[in-house]
């Protein structure tokens, strides 16, 4: 048998929220250092050799002076307004590109999430058994092995980006300069380059690894779900009352409207419902109560007590008991079996005050579309 306390069970909408408000989000920082390494490195190559001529012309700008800028301090000014204008665009746009790829890097696993509640000073945070727990757990001997293989794959791509430029380093002595310098650092671009790839696989493994940890973290025992929703939906006993109390007052309104009611049609032993006819209104006849069993018997007592015309009518209180609520209109298809039993309940209260003969007795075989009969 399992564990009760054992976390077996998927995270809940409810609880993803509340880890998100507290900070707890899936994140890879390597994916985000992969990112940032790549990213720049790229730029390098676009824009290294930008950014070389263009400190190369200030270097020789500033090493190059006339007497007369010797002692005129304006034209330093000048010559700073050289520097920023030549290097700018390459370094911005290097910065820029970076910057982008550290926030997506960042945003890219668990989405943006901004929280004060990582950033509270907390005391547990201090707490040096957590602290050991952390090194030496599962997740610590995890970062030791990413740790170890960054070490293994970084070094075998330095390794071979010596191999690939080790003939071209040991000529560059035999360029002209400032043509060997600009080499040189073209192969330095070229080597960060290969060194920034050593991280994709490392990215590539963290990724899916972090979103597992994270949801098996977010995981919860049977009891915590049962929990949850009970505190989100509420105790069943707690709505079954309420249902009960909500019951007993739509029961009690009905009650009061059945007075009012121009008919009631029975099923003799289980249904009732009270219907309220608007001669010179535009709605057709309404439902104002319906009840079965032994609100059915109460809803008879109260019409009996208020003159209100018992008409018993199984197929006819069955249908409409089914297929209308309270305060509605009662379907077209029953139009003409209630003005049937309406007419015979208007013509017999003439007759009882004296003004009309005996209505002839109702129709048993009401017409009660098949698809209505219950």
């Amino acid at each position: 048998m399992a564990d009760s306390s054992e976390k077996t069970e998927d995270p809940t909408g409810k609880r993803i929220q509340d880890a998100r408000s507290k900070g707890q989000i899936a994140r890879s920082r390597e994916l985000s250092t992969t990112l940032v390494l790549v990213a720049s490195s790229l730029m390098l190559l676009l824009f290294g050799s930008f950014i070389a001529e263009a400190l190369f012309a200030i270097s020789g700008r500033m090493f190059t002076l006339s007497r007369d800028e010797t002692y005129d301090p304006t034209h330093m000014f000048s010559a700073w307004g050289v520097a920023i204008t030549e290097v700018s665009t390459p370094v911005l746009s290097f910065m820029f590109v970076s910057m982008i790829a550290g926030i997506y890097g960042s945003i890219a696993l668990g989405g943006y999430n901004f929280t004060w509640y990582s950033a509270a000073p907390r005391f547990s945070k201090l707490n040096p058994l957590s602290g050991m727990k952390r090194m030496f757990g599962v997740n610590g001997l995890v970062e030791l092995l990413k740790a170890f293989a960054k070490f293994i794959v970084i070094g075998a791509m330095a390794l071979i980006s010596l191999s690939l430029f080790q003939d071209e380093a040991l000529h560059l002595d035999q360029e002209i300069y400032p043509l060997n310098i600009f080499h040189a650092l073209d192969m330095i671009e070229w080597a960060f380059f290969l060194l920034t790839l050593g991280m994709v696989p490392i990215a590539l493994f963290d990724v899916p690894y972090q979103s597992y940890k994270h949801n098996e973290q977010m995981k919860m025992t049977k009891q915590q779900v049962k929990d949850e929703r009970k505190n989100s939906e509420g105790d069943p006993q707690v709505k079954g009352r309420i249902r009960k109390l909500q019951y007993q007052a739509a029961a009690r309104r009905m009650m009061q409207e059945v007075p009012k009611a121009d008919v009631v049609v029975t099923n003799p032993t289980h249904y009732s419902v009270a219907l309220k006819y608007d001669e010179h209104g535009v709605r057709a006849p309404v439902v104002i109560a319906k009840g079965s069993d032994e609100l059915a018997m109460h809803i008879r007592k109260i019409a009996t007590a208020h003159d209100v015309p018992l008409i018993p009518s199984p197929m006819l209180t069955r249908a409409i008991y089914y297929t209308t609520e309270v305060d509605e209109e009662i379907p077209h298809k029953l139009f003409m079996a209630v003005a049937q039993v309406l007419a015979y309940v208007f013509q017999l209260k003439k007759y009882k005050a004296g003004k009309a003969k005996r209505p002839k007795p109702l129709s048993r075989n009401l017409p009660i579309p098949p698809d209505m009969r219950y």
